[in-house]
Parts: C-alpha cells; structure tokens; sequence
C-alpha cells in the first residue's frame, strides 16, 4: 500500500506538488511503520522532488539523499540510482554541478532500459544547464526512442520542453515552436499542471527572443497565473518577464520583476541560476541609471557564472561591468582586444550583445585608427537585415556610425533605415503604454542624425531629424482596447474598486484603504497586462513634414521648436518663411526656471498662505518667468506680435506658457511635434451643426454652476450629477464636435495608461478614451493637471492630452498644473463666450486669461496653467 501511494505521489508531483508532498509523507510513515526500505526510499524521492517544485531546495536535497541511502540499504539499486537522478537535478539548480555530475553518473551505473534512458534526460538537462548544449543533445538523442517505445510521455516531454528552449537560445525558433507544442500536447493529455506552465513559459521566451512581444507577453501571463496558483517556480518566470519587458524599454517594471527573480533565487536557495537574475537585475539598473547597483549586480553574476564553469555568461556579466564604467566616466576606458573576445565570445548566442561590445570597441578607440573603427562597426552591422527589429535597428546605427566621418548622407540613409524598422515594430504594438517605451530605442539613431544635421548647417536637415526625434508613436494609427466580455468586467470592478476608495478617504480605516489599493493595483495590472497581449495594426507610417509645408500653413504665425543636443538647447524657429537656428545655452537653467514657476504658481493657489508668502511667490514667479522668457524668447526678436506655435522638449512640456512676459496675451499653442500639428491643421473644420457635450464631475465645488453656465452659451444641456456615468459621459463624448469637462482630474505619473477623469460613478480612464471611435474635435479639461504629460525617451508622451490628440482630437485646452476650481469659472466663460463667435481656441483663451488675470486677486497664477494643446 505504501509503495502504491509513494507512486501516486510520484506521478502528481508535476500537477500537483503540494498534494504530492503529503501524499508521498503518508507514504514514508506507512513504510517505515512495515519496514519496508524500497517504498521508503521511493517516498522519499517523491517527497524531495515535490519539495523541488515547491521551491524548498534544502528540504528536496534532504529527502533525496535519504532516499539514497535507503535504497542501498534495502538493496534496491534501481530505487536508489533513481533518488540520485533526481538529487542530481536539485544540486545543479544549487550551483553545484560537479557534484551534480558525480550523482547523475553514478545514477547511470546503476540504472537500465527506460530507467537508464530518464537518467540520460536528467543528465542533458544538467548539462544544458552549465551551458554546454553540444553535450545535451546526444544525451536527448539516444533517450527518445526509449522513452517512446516505453510509452513514457512525461519524460518526452521534458525532453521536448528542454530542447526546444536550447533551439530556441540557438535562434532555431521554428525548431523550437516545434517542439514546444508538442510538449504542449503532451502536457494536456496527462493534466501536466507544473509541466503546461513550463511549456508556456519557454512559448513566451521563444516569441520573446523572436520579437513577438505581444505573443511572449500572453504565453508568460498564463505562465505565471499557474505558477502562482501551485506556488511554484516563480523565479523562472519573472526572469523571462524581466528580459522581455527590458527589450520593449519597460524599464521600472524589468527591474521590479528582476528584483523579485532574484530574491527568490536567494530565498529557495537556486544558486546555479542566481547569477542570470542577477545579470537582469543589472542591465536593467543600468538602463534606469543606478550605476552602482548595476555594476555590483553583474560583478557578482560574473564571479557566480565562472565560479560555475560557463565563461560566455561570464562575458555578458564582464560587458554589464564595463559599460557600466563608460557610461560613469570612471575607471580605465577597457581596451579593444577585451572588447572584442567578449563579443566574440557572445556572438553565437547573444548577438544583440555582441553588437553592443563591437560598438563600445569601435568608440573607445583613439583619432587615427579609422580602420579598425570601421572594421569593428562593419563586424557589428552584419545583422541589417537578419534577426528581431530591435536587432536590425541597432545594426543601422552602427552602419550610420561607421559612415559618420567620410560618408554623412549614407550616415543619415543608414539612421532613417534604422528607424523605419523600428516604427513598423512599434506600431505591430496593441498597447499604447508598449509603443511609448519601446519607441525609446530610436533615440540613439535620432540623436546621431540630428548631430549630423547640426554638423551640416543644414537647418532642412536639423527640423527633418528634430522631428524624427519625438513623439513617434502618436503618429500611428491609433490603437483600440480589444472588445470582450473578460476585459469588460475588470473595468468595471476597478472603476467600481476606484470610487470605493475615493469614498472611503479620511474615514480612517486603514485596513480596509489598503485592501482597496492592493485590489486595485491588481486590477489595473490585469487590464495592462489584458491590453498588450494584443498585437497592433498593419503599420500606416507618417514622413516628417517638409518645412515648406509648415512654413506655408503657419500663414503669419511662428513656430518655434526646442531641442535638446546634449546637454544644450536650441531652437528652430519657421517665422515668415524664414528658417533660423538658435542656441540657447545650457539646459540646466531652464530645468530650473520650470520647476521655480511651477512652485511659485502652486504657492499662490494656496488659500491659507500669508500676505508675506503671497509676496514672495509672487516674486519669485515674476524673477523666474523673467529668466525663463529672456532664455527661450529673447534671442527670437523676429517674433513680433505673431501667434506662436511652440513645440517643447523634456521640461519645457509642463511650462504653462501664459506666466512668460513675452506670451502674455499671445495666442500659444503647444504641440507634440510640428508634423502632429500639421496634420491636425489639415483636417477639415467640424460640421457646424456638430454636437457640444458639457459634463460636471462630482465633489467639485463650482463644477455644476461652471457646467450651467457653459452649456447655456452653446444652448445645450448639461450632464450633471448622479447621470453624469462614465458610459453616459463616453457615449456623448464619442464624435461630438466639442466637450467641455469640469472635474477632478488624475495624471498618474507612475502608471499613465491609469490617468483618469473622475465621474459619479468612477474613473474615465484612458482605456475608455482608446474606446471611442473618435474623440471630440476640441475637448477642454477643467481639471487639474490634465493638460502635462508624463515625458519618456525621446520626447515620446503619454497621458490624458497625448490620448485624445491620437484619437481625433485637433485641439485641447487644459491646465498643466493644479487650478483653483472655484476661480476657474470666470475663465471658462469668457473663454467659450469667444470660442462659440467663431474666435481660435488659442486666441480665446489668450484673451480670456489676459481679461481673467486682470480682474482675479491672485493675478495671472489663477489663470496661467492652461494651455492649448494641437491645432491653432
């Protein structure tokens, strides 16, 4: 009976670890009780390979070498070669494969027949694991057709499971799929609960490293929801997640799952694969610019990876260190023979790396030696036209590096072909949040073109590579949340999640206000995650604009675009026909000037500040604006009196423009880039007879009075109070010629997909904006913070404003930091008052905060942070 259940228990540990565990515990009792040795020893090989799989490694290896010694003592060779089969598994994963060696084979001396054949399975898979592939495959080879012809469809599959990744570290993806589903199939014809979600976590690691990040992203979701579900094998899993979020630029999120790969590394004591966490972790520091973590991270996982015999590893970890030290300045700049045995040493399985190590070689090298730069930048750009988009871009760069001194015009060919990859990659992304970050790989070839261009003089070149370098991925067709009944009910439950915790602020009840945020947290994952397992459009690219084109439909207006070269900052201005450049100095000053506004206009919204703070804010935001207006305005004199069409960079996106001595007045508009405006100009007016929604939020105080008073200009009425619903609020915004919103607004920093405008009855969050089939024409936001975006690499946007700009939207007039909600109103009057006589939305709202800032006691601070975002 007790050999009967440590069988049992056996044969569940791959579906059920847990249950295996006691099931093979109540089978050693019963043995021990019989003095039955064989069954013991086989409970106990049950018993440590559950504890294995439950991520306890020094119980498995205690139970296994148990179950080792009772074997031999019973007599029972088979049972006790088979424990030391499994022992071996464990101590490989412990980071100590020689030992791991020594067991496997003294386990193949004793074994035969179907035994013998598993043994060999166990023995690729420790090879495969020190990174000596060559020696697993003739292992898997002999052991199939044994395995087969003893029906043993659980040791072919992990045979099916452990090739298919090697094919898939090899870049043999069809190979791998091959095998994988295979593997798959096997998996479901036994209930393989443990084994399905190895299957589907190697699917997402092979769709990974072919690119299908969409694909990679579903297979390591339902990867881990099993994992979870068993508590198992988590480490795996968020490892895969962390390298494929690092390939789409999801920084924060790569090293959160990093982090946790490693711990758990740690905690279960999985020392032969540590050192892989380990090297995420780091390259993922490095990318978010925690030089010190990173270098610590890969030192360690450099030592780990030679101290275990796998010296290609040991490169990758020696590169991390190295362009840790370039990227810091500090240290001796490594040598060019080092650089390249490390990327020699990388190329067959890491070539995206290898690339990497050929380029920081070719840069490192002194004036002088032009041939061996353009040997090692010629060995890095072989991959042009073979391999993943990401690969391929990164390949045209060092092409556009190679021509850079002889050659410009094949440079810049070079840097366009590099990005034309990249734009049809990100536009194959069904996730706005996925498109913004993994736009952050062109920034190398865009900041390599503009240099060129600012080298030429040539001011066409200069605005052609200026645009190049910002806001890509809102050029692209727009994307739209997948339609289903699972997506749907998550939504809702978050929306619902959401308003229950805005009830329950200042209530006290701290543990029921952290349940919430952790459900919500949760909730806003699942729809994240709901979004990017969906793959994009066909890719419907934009050129950028020629300045002929702008210039003609500026008219009598002036556009003036800021760039960031370095740590310097320039501008472009298109003003009657003529193109100037203008460098404006360091950029630091006006990082400084931005933030001194925006803590000075924040002061003055202070109801509670003294007479004498009120003096000093207002002193300060007269100094700084002053400062900031003679630094970004001042060397244009050709300005005038003329509309400005302004197009910002890295801070200079949340400056509310009205506070700037020399915008006062002025009709500003504030674009993502000049070709966004251009094609939002292009767009023929709304139909006259067009719909005007007007929509007051909840809490807010003057909201309905505001929402009265707006809608009776346009004749129209309200939607107010408890009808104002999200689905009432989004039936009525979709298509309507223009939406006047006034509400608390949300711009979430840390999750921007989860920018919210609050309504009776929750939030209306992006999602339900990527929903309509057309955003309104002209939408104005009452509501705080809803006009600043949240800035990633390469000027790319993401928020409230860059949402409805996507979608339809060619004009939007919002705050960039918080309003005062009561004084808001006079503003918002005047300014429809003018916008419904036909007046521009930037001229009316120039006009009406000029009038506003007159008449209101706190001046211009009440009124300044709103801007107008797209069309004049």
């Amino acid at each position: 009976m007790s050999n009967e259940r440590a069988s049992e228990a056996l044969r569940m540990v791959e579906s059920d670890p847990r249950r295996a565990a006691t099931l093979a515990e109540q089978a050693y009792r019963e043995a021990v009780a019989n003095r039955d040795g064989a069954a013991a020893a086989l409970a106990k090989r049950a018993w440590g390979y559950a504890a294995f799989h439950l991520d306890d490694i020094d119980v498995a290896v205690r139970h296994l070498r148990a179950a080792v010694r009772l074997g031999r003592a019973a007599g029972a060779t088979g049972v006790a070669a088979e424990a030391r089969m499994a022992l071996a598994g464990v101590l490989s994963q412990c980071g100590r494969p020689a030992a791991a060696l020594r067991e496997i084979d003294a386990a193949l001396a004793g074994l035969a027949g179907i035994e013998h054949a598993r043994a060999l399975v166990q023995k690729g898979a420790i090879l495969q694991l020190l990174g000596r592939p060559d020696e697993a495959l003739p292992c898997y080879r002999v052991a199939v057709p044994v395995l087969r012809r003893g029906g043993d469809l659980v040791w072919v599959q992990r045979v099916l499971l452990n090739r298919g990744v090697m094919h898939a570290q090899r870049r043999e993806f069809d190979l791998a799929l091959t095998d994988l589903h295979a593997a798959e199939q096997v998996c479901a014809e036994l209930g393989l609960d443990l084994g399905t979600g190895f299957v589907h976590q190697n699917l997402g690691f092979v769709y990974s490293r072919s690119g299908d990040v969409p694909a990679a992203l579903a297979y390591l979701d339902r990867a881990e929801t099993r994992f979870r579900a068993l508590r198992s094998q988590l480490w795996s899993v968020l490892s895969d997640r962390a390298e494929l979020l690092l390939s789409v630029r999801l920084i924060a999120e790569a090293r959160a799952a990093a982090e946790e790969a490693v711990a758990a590394c740690e905690r279960e004591r999985r020392l032969l694969v540590l050192p892989e966490a380990r090297l995420l972790l780091a390259q993922a520091a490095l990318l978010d610019g925690d030089l010190p973590t990173a270098e610590r991270q890969a030192a360690m996982a450099r030592l780990d990876f030679t101290r275990h015999g796998k010296p290609d590893w040991a490169a990758l970890a020696q590169l991390t260190v190295l362009r840790c030290r370039l990227a810091g300045g500090s240290g001796r700049r490594p040598g060019v023979p080092l650089l390249e045995r490390i990327a020699g040493a990388l190329a067959p399985n890491w070539p995206d790396q290898a690339l990497e190590a050929w380029i920081a070689a070719a840069l490192s090298l002194h004036n002088g030696r032009s041939g061996d730069r353009d040997r090692l930048l010629g060995l890095a750009s072989v991959h042009r036209r073979h391999g993943v988009a990401t690969l391929r871009a990164r390949a045209w760069y060092a092409e556009a590096l190679r021509h850079v001194p002889a050659d410009p015009a094949r440079a810049l060919r070079a840097a366009r072909a590099g990005l034309r990859i990249l734009d049809e990659h990100v536009a194959g992304l069904g996730a706005t949040d996925l498109r913004a970050h993994a736009a952050g790989h062109r920034t190398d070839l865009a900041e390599l073109g503009l240099a060129v261009a600012l080298r030429n003089r040539r001011l066409p070149q200069v605005f052609e590579w200026a645009e190049l370098g910002r806001a890509s991925h809102l050029t692209h067709r727009p994307v739209h949340p997948p339609v289903d009944a699972e997506l749907a009910g998550t939504v809702a439950e978050l929306r619902s999640t959401t308003a229950e915790r805005g009830e329950l602020r200042g209530d006290g009840d701290s543990r029921k206000s952290a349940s919430l945020r952790h459900r919500q947290a949760a909730l806003e994952r699942q729809i994240r995650d709901h979004h990017r397992r969906h793959p994009g459009a066909e890719a419907a690219l934009t050129r950028p604009p020629q300045l002929a084109e702008v210039s003609h439909a500026l008219g009598d207006a002036a556009l003036l675009e800021f760039i960031q070269h370095g740590d310097a900052l320039l501008a472009l201005s298109v003003i009657g026909g003529q193109v100037r450049l203008h460098p404006l100095g360091p950029l630091d000053p006006v990082v400084s000037g931005v933030s001194a506004i925006g803590f000075a206009l924040r002061r003055l919204l202070r109801t509670t500040l003294g007479q004498s703070g009120q003096d000093a804010a207002r002193q300060l935001l007269e100094h700084a604006a002053g400062r900031l207006d003679a630094l970004l305005l001042g060397g244009v004199p050709a300005l005038a009196d003329r509309r400005l069409v302004v197009v910002p960079t890295g801070p200079l996106q949340s400056l509310p423009w009205a506070v700037l001595p020399s915008c006062r007045g002025r009709p500003v508009t504030v674009v993502p880039s000049a070709n966004l405006w251009l094609l939002a100009n292009r767009v023929g007016p709304a139909a006259p007879d067009g719909r005007t929604v007007v929509v007051a939020g909840p809490d807010l105080p003057g909201a309905a009075a505001e929402a009265a008073a707006v809608a009776a200009i346009y004749g129209v009425t309200p939607i107010t109070g408890a009808g104002a619903t999200v689905d009432t609020v989004a039936k009525a915004l979709d298509g309507a010629t223009l939406a006047h919103l006034a509400t608390h607004g949300l711009v979430r920093s840390d999750n921007p997909l989860f920018s919210a405008l609050r309504f009776a009855d929750g939030p209306l969050m992006l999602h339900d904006i990527e929903a309509l089939d057309r955003a309104p024409d002209t939408v104005v936001l009452a509501a705080c913070e809803t006009g600043r975006p949240v800035v990633l690499a390469g000027d790319e946007l993401m928020g409230l404003g860059a949402t409805l700009l996507a979608h339809g939207s060619r004009r939007l007039v919002a705050p960039v930091i918080d309003v005062l909600d009561i004084e808001t109103a006079p503003l918002m009057v005047a300014f429809h008052r003018l916008l419904a006589t036909g007046v521009p939305a930037a001229t009316a709202l120039a006009s009406a905060q000029q009038a506003a800032a007159d008449a209101h006691p706190a001046g211009l601070a009440a009124v300044a942070p709103f801007i107008c975002l797209g069309a004049c």
